[in-house]
């Protein structure tokens, strides 16, 4: 069905039909669909100066997916070249902006516009969006597409604006930052560290790699596709989705082990083996010996980790910061270590802080407080009380096994159609209820707890202070897809107050 988007936009020409935040894999996606059913009425909002999202800000040395690059694109914009099985940052972002350009979507986008408050009437139906630079902008619906991966996490360290070096995130590597000859210090030993630290290890004169806790590591099996292959894939389309559903199939059920803490624990007996095979020293062996149940923290790929951490110029730290000083760090049992550069490789603020600026939903109600115990969400793409205003990536919607693309398109899915549907019924708006949002996350949070991210024995990201999984999606992705195929109108409290045509 296609959109008659200028229907929603009579009262004012002002108001925008959707303002997309964010314009990363999740915000192309909802731009494509919204061009594809013939809506044409809608901007991207993009905080920095090109698109890309996480993609464009983490360019660090290394970085690479750890989803295979076939599965790790758009069913909806194939591409038979991928030069890898797990690709680099760089190819990723030039497959997306490709893909931005070959839908046409130059012209919605609008660089340097950070949204900075949105605030919805309940009078009109409509939101508004203030940017940084003091713009108020106007919709009728909001899709939010800034993801759980764009706001680095900085650890608190007393003395840390003492330092006199160069100290940067992962997430703002600065490539202007000599590496050569110098001493470097990485804290964080999760998936971005264990990509820069073998990238770097080569060039610096000593690394010492700061370790809270040690992570399951499996070996990647990567590989470079072949030209025969690439020409192939390009021209036999139905091949190359033969080799997405296989790389799809077996990651899937990968799920199965992650409902079954012991049939992890089976694996992780081979995966010590490989450990202990690769590492030979007693004492690192120790250290990077995790001490939870594999699959409670993100499992991590890599074949060049092991070997960068057994150079002689590189030392696995398991004391923990005590203080940050102008030439270096002490740590917690009273050792001091001097440094010419600090990089954090210490993640994103993913559970905790899901607002990135302030929403005021019906009656005055603000989002932050709302979640203040743990953000839920109506199939993670929903919030009561914060009618028109859609979430993708939102909570409990990340996977711990497969391609969250899966999860995106289902999400635009269902926004899709419940943009359709509330056109045709003429809506001002649609609230999800408190009853059905509760119901839903309910079931999901009984379903968690038997997961290993509840019973593996870890603290991860994946969950607040008080323990509530936020983030991960508890099922298969093809339950997911199932779930959202369709808006489920019954489950909102819909206000219809718009004119007809007619009228």
């Amino acid at each position: 069905m296609s959109f008659q988007a200028k229907k929603f936009s009579e009262m004012s020409s002002a108001v925008k039909h959707t303002i997309i935040i964010g314009s990363g894999f999740a915000g192309i996606a909802m731009a494509v669909r919204l061009k594809q059913t013939k809506n044409h009425d809608f901007i991207i909002l993009e905080k920095g100066d090109d698109i890309g999202g996480t993609w464009r800000d983490n360019h660090y040395p290394g970085s690479a997916c750890d989803i295979p690059s076939h599965l790790y694109s758009f069913s909806f914009s194939s591409n038979p070249y991928w030069t890898k099985m797990y690709s680099s940052q760089d190819e990723i972002l030039q497959y997306m902006r490709s893909t931005f350009d070959r839908f046409g979507l130059r012209p919605h986008l609008r660089v340097r516009s950070d949204a900075v408050h949105a605030q919805f009437d309940d009078a009109s139906g409509l939101w508004s969006i203030k940017l940084q630079s003091g713009e108020l902008l106007k919709a009728r619906f909001v899709v939010s597409c800034t993801g759980g991966l764009s706001r680095p996490s900085m650890p608190s360290i007393e003395g840390v604006e003492s330092f006199k070096g160069t100290i940067f995130h992962s997430a703002r590597w600065d490539h202007k930052a000599e590496l050569k000859g110098q001493r470097v210090a990485i804290v964080g030993t999760g998936a971005s560290a264990i990509q820069i630290i073998p990238a770097i290890a080569t060039d610096v004169e000593q690394m010492t790699v700061f370790q809270r806790s040690a992570a399951w590591v499996v070996p990647r099996s990567d590989r470079v596709y072949s030209e025969d292959e690439k020409e192939k894939f390009a021209k036999f389309p139905w091949l190359q989705r033969l080799h997405r559903n296989m790389i799809y199939a077996r990651l899937e059920l990968g799920f199965l082990a992650l409902q079954r803490p012991k049939l992890l624990r089976l694996g992780q007996k081979l995966v010590e083996r490989c450990l202990t095979k690769k590492i030979r020293d007693p004492e690192l062996r120790r250290k990077l010996t995790p001490d939870y149940t594999i699959g409670c923290k993100r499992i991590l790929l890599s074949n060049d980790y092991y070997p960068a951490l057994q150079r002689p110029n590189v030392e696995v730290e398991t004391q923990g910061i005590k203080r940050i000083y102008p030439d270096g760090i002490e740590t917690k049992d009273g050792r001091m270590l001097g440094f010419d550069i600090i990089v954090f490789a210490t993640g994103f603020k993913a559970a905790e802080d899901c607002v990135s600026m302030p929403v005021i939903g019906l009656g005055g109600r603000d989002l932050a407080t709302t979640w203040a115990d743990g953000a839920e969400a109506y199939l993670g793409t929903t919030v009561h009380n914060f009618p028109n205003w859609y979430f993708i990536v939102g909570p409990n919607t990340g996977l711990g096994h497969n391609s969250m693309l899966l999860m995106i398109e289902s999400q635009v899915n269902y926004i899709s159609d419940a943009m359709v549907k509330l056109e045709t019924v003429r809506a001002k708006f649609a609230d999800i209820t408190s009853i059905a949002q509760r119901r839903y996350n309910s079931a999901l949070q009984r379903r968690l707890k038997g997961m290993v991210w509840e019973q593996g024995g870890c603290v991860s990201w994946y969950r607040t202070s008080t323990g509530k999984n936020t983030t991960l999606w508890p099922g298969f992705t093809f339950e997911y897809r199932w779930k959202t195929r369709h808006f489920d109108i019954s489950a909102y409290r819909v206000v219809s107050s718009l004119k007809t045509d007619n009228q």
